[in-house]
């Protein structure tokens, strides 16, 4: 089957799968923050030594970037940096009480929104509060606009032991940067590199999209070019998610601005390319990374992870999230809080934990996730038995396109099949079949 028609067969919409199941297949009614608390603590006895991740949500931006799909709230008062660094703090401190111990923090990230739209001074009285157990082992990053960070956030974080850096790219055509507000030259990024690298930042990660609004071959083309030349060790280059009725920003172009179908796909298979050519390494879906990078060395070695911060070269058991909306995750069971500042802040404050809501995972729960997660690190999965019948009936038309294999109890995604690992997945995606979403729950999977 070509591949024009192939984008036509499986063009739906599809998770991302961060999670499983799913976040809005979460169960909020059988989920109390008693039952997380227990099952938080049991995971960390369990896996103590392992250490745990350490996400922190720091949502503010200046501008609207209008493709984000991120929790954020725009603002240009900084005013708001310290009574919310106050607030990650208290949370930060019920874990530890709840824990009773501030656990090694085997990995910690700065995401957002904009990390560096807070002030170097902030961020430092932010890490210093919060990694009193640190360690050389322990592996921080952030994420950062290039129009805004600032040699003296480089250098700040780097005192702190951050080493990897994550730059919000995107494209570098004029034309959808305007459509997006997302601006950024080539010069302002190979700046940042060049100091970061005399710093001793010695992983630096680009995210790029296609199927922006206004993206061409030839302008995706010329932002490849550029940044091959800059030769970052990871690049995350991942499809544009259409979800105006969830982000209204996204509102501010058309539809018929947006590349789809063959025209997107024709975006991937370029960027795609263009990469493995240079010498990147695909890992798992999305990223790319020299082979002199610790995700490439994991995918090696059969290491590599995946959770709410995305791939991993460090797997823990446990990963706190702090900060609005954030995602917490201790295997049997996920926390989300509060998705707004106003009650995120009235509830640390009050010294309640900021969550509202979650799932407990079931047995079969586990299952299914171990098999999305296999299926996402590694391209494989096998059954202890064999292929249970429903799984099998959904992998069939994927193996009669030959983007799956079967063999006994394993199936392993074939080369072509990687643009439509979202596809596999949901195979075996229990839940889903059970109550199949409405087209709005979703992005689109190719």
């Amino acid at each position: 089957m070509d591949t024009s028609t192939l984008l036509k067969k499986y063009a739906i919409a599809a998770p991302r799968y961060t999670s499983y199941p799913t976040v809005p297949y979460w169960e909020a009614e059988s989920f109390t923050i008693e039952k997380w608390s227990e099952s938080l603590i049991n995971a960390y006895k369990a896996h103590k030594n392992q250490g745990i991740s350490l996400y922190i949500h720091l949502p503010f931006c200046e501008s609207l970037c209008t493709y984000c799909g991120c929790n954020t709230r725009i603002t240009k008062n900084h005013g708001v940096e310290v009574p919310y660094i106050d607030s990650l703090v208290k949370e930060w401190r019920m874990y530890c009480d709840l824990l009773g111990e501030t656990p090694k923090t085997k990995e910690l990230h700065l995401g957002g929104g904009t990390p560096t739209f807070f002030s170097p001074e902030n961020l430092q009285k932010l890490i210093t509060s919060i990694l009193e157990n640190f360690d050389e082992e322990t592996t921080c990053s952030f994420e950062g606009h290039p129009d805004n960070t600032t040699f003296e956030h480089l250098q700040t974080l780097a005192q702190l032991k951050f080493k990897r850096m994550s730059l919000g790219i995107q494209d570098f055509d004029p034309k959808v940067q305007m459509m997006i507000n997302r601006f950024q030259t080539p010069e302002q990024v190979v700046s940042i590199m060049q100091k970061a690298r005399e710093l001793g930042y010695d992983s630096i990660n680009f995210d790029l999209i296609y199927g922006l609004p206004g993206q061409t071959l030839g302008g995706l083309g010329q932002t490849m070019n550029e940044v091959l030349v800059m030769q970052p060790e990871r690049i995350a280059f991942y499809s544009y998610a259409h979800v105006p009725w969830m982000k209204p920003g996204q509102r501010h172009y058309s539809e018929k601005d947006i590349p789809q179908g063959d025209e997107k796909f024709a975006l991937y298979q370029l960027g795609r390319n263009m990469l493995i050519n240079a010498g990147y390494e695909e890992i798992g879906m999305d990223h790319f990374a020299l082979k002199k990078d610790s995700l490439y060395k994991a995918t090696e070695n059969h290491q590599l992870y995946r959770n709410f911060m995305g791939y991993t070269d460090k797997r823990t058991d446990v990963l706190i999230g702090l900060g609005v909306s954030a995602i917490s995750d201790c295997q049997t069971a996920f926390s989300q809080n509060s998705k707004t500042v106003e009650e995120y802040l009235e509830k640390t404050n009050k010294g309640n934990f900021p969550i509202y809501r979650g799932h407990i995972l079931t047995d079969k729960d586990l299952d299914i996730r171990q098999h999305i997660l296999n299926m996402m690190c590694k391209g494989a999965t096998c059954f202890s038995i064999a292929i249970p019948n429903s799984v099998r009936e959904r992998l069939a038309p994927l193996v009669a396109d030959h983007l799956v294999e079967l063999d006994g109890p394993q199936v392993q995604i074939t080369k072509n099949g990687m643009a439509f690992l979202r596809n596999v997945c949901m195979a075996f995606d229990e839940r889903l079949w059970q109550k199949e979403p409405s087209s709005s729950l979703f992005s689109q999977s190719v």
